[in-house]
């Protein structure tokens, strides 16, 4: 097989969430123990920092690999969905996996996985930590794809484990309550291995507490350690920085830290990842790691350069001003929208898909209802129709036209736009994978 065959091979033969959503997922880890097995249980040969949550584990994932490739490590960088291209899911120091090494993986081991029949992300799994064994990295930032318990990147021993936060996201799968879901994200908590929560909220501090004790697994949070103020977007060189200053509290007593701290991604919601990226690359030092303020500050600084992350706060073109962002949940919206109103501009165009199998209704009853939108379908069976998108979205009071596909709508949308308005693309991971 050459690569555009093993690819086809893939998504085709294994069930993929990311193209048909539940049907893909396994509650067990029962394949990813047989996959391991067949590997030579490649999750106990490196190093490594987990990382759930159900918004920002991503970019808390690149920020941590782009702080320990600052540092001189070799960081394998394990995370999903990808946007443009399947070997974004796997990269060592900001290269994604060659493609020579994906088939041969798949030609060596496609007898095994005709027995073993595990799904596309399993499969991935055990092709991400063959070959972070394989590099020999010095540490690998693995982020959960799907809730933590029963994910299947839940077969690693870490050095520290982090949590980003808690809202309501797949709620068919994980529970439709934020302690159903923290009970889910906290099954990656393990014996004696501590565990960083990036936000402290009421419905989730008890079932992390009751977890981590019943593992005598150290817990922190790290947000009444650490907090970004003074957060705005400067110019630095002719390019957008998100700046901030960090407050750091000990026994009460406030004193600022890491002040003018930069970073690539100009998303103001980073503010809420930063701290708990900070004390996650601080506390791994007691793990024999040597990570220096300076490391930190170039890491956090230089994520997108050193990681290749797409797709936050992502800025496409200036004039119209035109923005793409990943944010497709409740609380990932909120952030969205409290952004697009701090971005000066005249009219609103928003490029609208999402997903089929989630309940929308609240998401679309959050959207403002004086921007103009452009309903489209991302190019996957997962996608709702954009006529079922254009009818509910009417029916609550949103104006647009119909579209059909994501790179309809953007045209219309920088069409109708003048100089002085926004266009913004999102509503779901996939809309934007076709535009950045």
């Amino acid at each position: 097989m050459n690569y555009q065959q093993t690819l086809d091979y893939l998504y085709t033969q294994l069930p993929m969430f990311q193209r048909v959503g539940s049907a893909a997922y396994k509650d067990n880890l029962d394949n990813t123990i047989a996959i391991c097995k067949l590997l030579g249980n490649p999750e106990n040969k490196f190093k490594s920092i987990h990382i759930a949550g159900t918004n920002g584990k991503g970019s808390t994932s690149h920020m941590l690999s782009s702080i320990l490739q600052s540092a001189g490590y070799k960081v394998g960088l394990y995370t999903s969905p990808h946007l443009k291209d399947f070997r974004e899911r796997i990269k060592i120091n900001g290269e994604m996996i060659p493609e020579q090494q994906v088939v041969e993986f798949v030609e060596k081991y496609i007898n095994d996985f005709e027995q073993i029949q595990p799904s596309f992300f399993e499969m991935t799994v055990g092709l991400a930590f063959d070959y972070f064994v394989a590099q020999q990295v010095d540490i690998a930032v693995i982020e959960v794809g799907l809730g933590g318990r029963l994910d299947s990147t839940n077969v690693i021993t870490p050095e520290l484990s982090v949590i980003t936060n808690i809202s309501l996201d797949h709620t068919a799968l994980l529970g439709n309550t934020i302690e159903k879901i923290a009970a889910e994200k906290a099954g990656i908590i393990k014996p004696g291995i501590p565990v960083i929560i990036g936000q402290t909220q009421s419905e989730t501090t008890n079932i992390f507490t009751n977890k981590a004790q019943e593992n005598n697994a150290t817990l922190i949070f790290a947000d009444q350690r650490y907090k970004a103020i003074n957060v705005e977007l400067k110019l630095n060189g002719g390019q957008l920085m998100l700046e901030m200053d960090i407050l750091k509290t000990i026994n009460d007593f406030d004193t600022i830290t890491y002040s003018g701290l930069q970073s690539e991604l100009t998303g103001f919601y980073q503010q809420k990842n930063i701290p708990a990226v900070i004390y996650a690359a601080e506390l791994i030092n007691t793990k024999g790691f040597k990570i220096t303020e300076a490391n930190i500050r170039d890491g956090i600084k230089n994520v997108v350069t050193q990681t290749g992350l797409l797709g936050r706060w992502q800025i496409l073109s200036q004039s119209p001003l035109t923005i793409a962002d990943t944010g497709h949940n409740e609380a990932g919206i909120k952030e969205v929208l409290r952004q697009i109103e701090q971005t000066p501009h005249q009219q609103l165009h928003f490029v609208l898909g999402v997903v089929n199998d989630k309940d929308i209704s609240t998401i679309l009853s959050l959207l403002p209802k004086d921007a103009h939108y452009y309903f489209c379908q991302a190019n996957i069976p997962r996608a709702l129709k954009v006529e079922e998108l254009a009818l509910q979205a009417k029916a609550i009071g949103l104006s647009g036209e119909i579209c059909g596909s994501v790179e309809n709508a953007l045209i219309a949308a920088k069409k109708n736009a003048q100089t002085a308005d926004l266009v913004f693309i999102g509503g779901s991971t996939f809309t934007v994978a076709e535009v950045v």
